[in-house]
């Protein structure tokens, strides 16, 4: 890489002029441009070097060794797309699955979170044969066309903007914020029930359930954690009505909870989704992800006629990226290290919190 840079005046110059508008960066007024980054540092083109405390992608550190040789080692070899065979796909696919519920067997490979949700919404239209979906409040799930719609954290800025007829907002099950509170006797039950009225409201006006969606926990709606036994009774519900469950964890997977690999599993063992999506933490960085589900959700999918193609999702330099990805996460303990650290700023924040009114809640 040559190492004439650009002044910094000239970078910001040519990304007004080039650059859609609606594209923001961090710190507008004087932003940080950074030039180089490693482990959990980036450093701008001074020399100066931050704590990166934004990312939430880069999950095994900034260009981690093992990753970036992982990636350049099957780029020197091949690159294709996903029709041609390769181990690399199958292999993945198989480390994968093994840390997940036994049900949850079948993979597609995709390019980004967004990509996964959408996706894991036409598996379930056309698995239930249903449109209705339902979502939480504050949620967010991509950026696509078919994921602003079911996304109340991106619709709600939208001024004149007609809302979709067929998605549903249940309440987020915030037991610090929201309808039901921890003083609640079970607010898990009282959250699942709003569902429940809405599957009712739904089919009264001669709606039918497709797909539950949600978070494992919510990050962007504020780190929600629902109340144990909440997803279960939802999925319960969800499914009496011919819907199916898609949990996302694109951003809460890849044991970034610490006591367990998928965010999901904080529920309990007798809780399993049909559809999980993956995404940002799968790659380090590199775009990839995935959608896993049952073999009845696939073969349903299969049944359409139409062959799904995706050119770049599966690639070998992307499942050899995400392969040293989960070698790096058991190699170094990172679900470990994130329980530890976790529970060691935890306990400094609660002790923060004990000192001031001011700090409601720790997440």
């Amino acid at each position: 890489m040559s190492e004439e840079r650009l002044e910094k005046k000239k970078t910001i110059e040519l990304r007004k002029k080039h650059v859609g508008p609606s594209c923001k960066i961090f710190f507008s007024h004087d932003p940080i441009k950074i030039v180089r980054a490693k482990g959990q540092y980036m450093y701008d083109e001074k020399g100066q070097r931050y704590l990166d405390c934004i990312n939430n992608v880069a999950h095994v550190g900034h260009c981690h060794p093992d990753v970036v040789k992982a990636g350049a080692e099957q780029m020197e070899q091949l690159n294709t797309n996903s029709r041609f065979l390769h181990d690399n796909l199958v292999l993945y696919a198989q480390r994968l699955q093994a840390t997940l519920p036994d049900k949850l067997s079948v993979c597609y490979f995709v390019n980004s979170g967004s990509e996964a949700n959408d996706l894991a919404l036409r598996l379930a239209w056309q698995y239930t044969g249903h449109k209705d979906v339902i979502t939480l409040d504050n949620a967010y799930h991509g950026h696509v066309s078919s994921l602003i719609d079911i996304s109340p954290y991106k619709f709600h800025q939208l001024s004149g903007v007609e809302k979709n007829q067929s998605v549903h907002v249940a309440p987020s099950p915030d037991v610090y914020r929201g309808k039901y509170r921890v003083d609640h006797p079970d607010p898990a039950t009282a959250y699942a029930d709003e569902v429940q009225e809405m599957i009712h409201k739904v089919q009264e006006k001669g709606g039918k359930i497709a797909a539950f969606i949600a978070e494992s926990l919510q990050s962007c709606g504020g780190q929600v954690i629902p109340p144990a036994g909440y997803y279960q009774q939802v999925a319960e519900h969800v499914r009496k009505a011919g819907g199916v469950f898609i949990a996302d964890e694109v951003q809460v997977g890849f044991g970034r909870v610490g006591t367990h690999f998928w965010a999901f599993q904080l529920q309990g063992e007798d809780f399993v989704p049909d559809i999980v999506t993956m995404g940002k933490p799968i790659g380090n960085g590199h775009p990839m992800s995935c959608v896993v589900t049952t073999k009845e959700v696939a073969e349903a999918f299969m049944q359409t006629g139409m062959e799904y193609f995706n050119t770049f999702g599966g690639n070998p330099v992307s499942c050899a990226i995400g392969l040293a990805v989960l070698d790096v996460i058991v190699k170094e303990d990172l679900q470990g290290n994130a329980l530890r650290v976790g529970r060691y700023l935890t306990n400094l924040l609660e002790k923060q919190k004990e000192k001031h009114p001011l700090v409601g809640d720790i997440r």
